[in-house]
């Protein structure tokens, strides 16, 4: 039976009827009437229904089937009769008459319903432990299917546009990426160590150096990251760099790549795709990923008191603060005073790491607040005006002495409102370009880079000299973010050697560190390397989104849990003494 050409179960139709065929796959389920038995049979193209009455020779070793046994069957394909037509199958209007069954395999009890029919909510480390069974559930199937077809896209549409698939080292040198990296011991060569690469970045860089123009690789990468419920230490990326380019060519080549994959996946993706720089974004929606689906756009209120005499903000703006707020159209009427007060304000607003929150709601075109009589009466008349505030909405005020916490606090009072009052329209999908990073900031007095080393600055910076200089430098880097998520990112890379050599200085690398980490690299910038940049698009996340799941795990085929461990394969696991001591490593504890 398995030598013979084989049909596939959610591949038949009532065009089959009156063909003979062969089936091969899984008991779904088993239905015994007495006189009849239907079988479910799934494979990895959906499910189909056989049937076997009391006279059939078949009978009795049908009796004896369960789910997940693997059965192969031959027989004719028929229409169901009207009554019996299941609608909520693809293959509801035929069924199989069972000429000849054989059983391939038996199968002990699951220990969880495969059958989707059927299933129940399972805890996902049982179903990673038994990840073979948990893959054979249709939607696990339909998302690794849906996977491989957009990987598929992507290869075809850069092949397109002249890149070319190029594989880089998984075997590499340890560098400062900016994660821990998962070291690799070499027998060979005692005492030294590989790194598995946390992107490809300096060989993508160093494609560009050797003329190869425009590269594109499904890149597997690795990083010892802090457990997040939405990371994996090892994860796959959509990469790509090209020569003789800037911001405009990335972003032209991706828009309509992402068009066509949400478009096609039945997602509807807003056009044109948005571009706002890091600081605006930060000014109207308090994040560098803003999510777009909705709006509550901050409104600056600075100019709005300027005058103010109401001592809370007048000390916030003479100590250089700042005032911003956000408008809640038609949301009165959900949002009581106490609400308000004791929630928003004394609760939510404090665990964002705010003071407090003002609020005020429109009753009849007039403002209603505990805080009114502080405003005098241009103040709330301005207020009104510069909110665009009517009848039944609510306003917001976050204040403080410092803008960066305002932006932030804002920002998630804003999404936390949204949530609450169902505001997100999840059948949307918006996308927009963040552009013109800081390439500096100030930790602990120290200046670091909040981009890899490789990134160039908007501006000269060679003969800057003071903190303050190199704060206000940007970046020629760019992210992509779709609905409050990002989803890759990039920049325009130095090419220069001595600017190259100056960053590497400013990020806290002595010569000698220079030389030893990236002296490869510093000496191939010396042989023309062209203009180039990239991007890294992750491709686990966008697939997750693109199938409609919360979770990378569902669209990886073995993935680990949120302790980053597999529960199917126990890794990371001890290893024998013999293999630490051929690689000389020596155990503490």
């Amino acid at each position: 039976m398995m030598n013979q050409t084989r049909d596939l179960a959610g591949h038949l139709s009532s065009q089959h009827i009156g063909k003979t065929v062969t089936l091969n796959g899984w008991v779904d389920v088993v239905r015994d009437h007495g006189q009849l038995i239907f079988i479910h049979v799934r494979d990895h193209t959906g499910i189909v229904q056989v049937v076997v009455d009391q006279d059939n020779p078949n009978y009795a070793q049908s009796k004896q089937l369960r789910s997940e046994y693997v059965i192969g069957v031959t027989g004719p394909v028929v229409a169901r009769e009207s009554a019996a037509k299941n609608l909520d199958m693809v293959t509801g209007s035929i069924e199989v008459q069972v000429a000849t069954l054989i059983v391939f395999n038996e199968s002990k009890t699951p220990p969880f319903v495969i059958s989707e029919k059927e299933s129940q909510p399972v805890d996902e480390d049982i179903r990673l432990q038994h990840r073979y069974l948990d893959l054979r559930r249709p939607a696990m199937q339909d998302r690794l299917i849906q996977r491989h077809r957009i990987i598929k896209v992507v290869r075809d549409y850069f092949d397109q546009h002249d890149f070319i698939e190029v594989e880089t080292p998984l075997l590499t040198r340890s560098t400062p990426e900016g994660a821990r990296d998962y070291l690799v011991p070499s027998r060979v060569h005692s005492n030294s160590f590989y790194a598995l690469p946390q992107s490809p970045q300096l060989f993508k860089q160093l494609l560009m150096m050797s003329g190869m123009g425009r590269y594109m690789q499904i890149a597997r990468c690795f990083r010892d990251e802090d457990l997040r419920p939405n990371r994996q230490p090892e994860f796959t990326q959509l990469d790509f760099e090209a020569s003789f380019i800037d911001e405009s060519f990335i972003m032209n080549l991706i828009n309509p790549l992402m068009q066509d994959l949400f478009k096609a996946s039945n997602l509807p993706f807003t056009e044109p795709i948005r571009t706002l720089t890091y600081a605006d974004a930060m000014a109207q929606y308090g994040s560098d990923k803003p999510d777009l689906r909705f709006g509550l756009e901050f409104v600056d209120l600075n100019p709005v008191f300027a005058q103010t005499q109401y001592k809370i903000f007048r000390s916030i703006l003479d100590n250089g603060g700042c005032i911003k707020g956000i408008r809640l159209p038609k949301q009165s009427s959900k949002l009581s005073k106490s609400r308000l007060q004791d929630h928003y304000a004394k609760t939510v607003v404090p665990k964002l790491g705010g003071k407090g929150m003002t609020w005020l709601r429109v009753t009849e075109n007039k403002l209603e607040s505990s805080v009114l009589q502080f405003f005098s009466a241009a103040e709330q008349t301005d207020l009104q005006t510069a909110m665009g505030a009517k009848s039944d909405d609510v306003i917001m005020i976050i204040a403080d002495t410092d803008p960066q916490a305002v932006h932030a606090i804002l920002g998630n009072l804003r999404l936390q409102v949204a949530r609450d009052l169902d505001l997100i329209n999840t059948d949307q999908v918006i996308g927009c370009w963040i552009t013109e990073f800081p390439l500096f900031e100030s930790r602990n007095g120290q200046l670091n880079l909040l981009h890899h080393p490789f990134t160039q600055p908007t501006s000269d910076i060679t003969q800057l000299t003071t903190e303050s200089e190199y704060l206000g430098i940007t970046a020629r880097a760019y992210d992509l973010v779709i609905n409050g998520e990002e989803i890759g990112g990039g920049s325009i890379r130095i090419h220069d050697a001595a600017l190259q050599r100056k960053v590497f200085d400013i990020a806290g690398l002595s010569d000698a560190e220079i030389q030893e980490k990236f002296g490869f690299f510093i000496q191939a910038l010396h042989y023309g390397t062209p203009p180039h940049g990239g991007m890294a698009i992750g491709l686990d996340r966008l697939v997750a989104m693109l199938c409609q799941t919360d979770s990378i795990r569902d669209v990886i085929a073995f993935p680990k849990n949120r302790m980053a461990v597999c529960p199917l394969t126990k890794a990371p696991a001890s290893v024998h003494m013999d293999q630490l001591n051929e690689l000389n490593i020596q155990l503490r504890g």
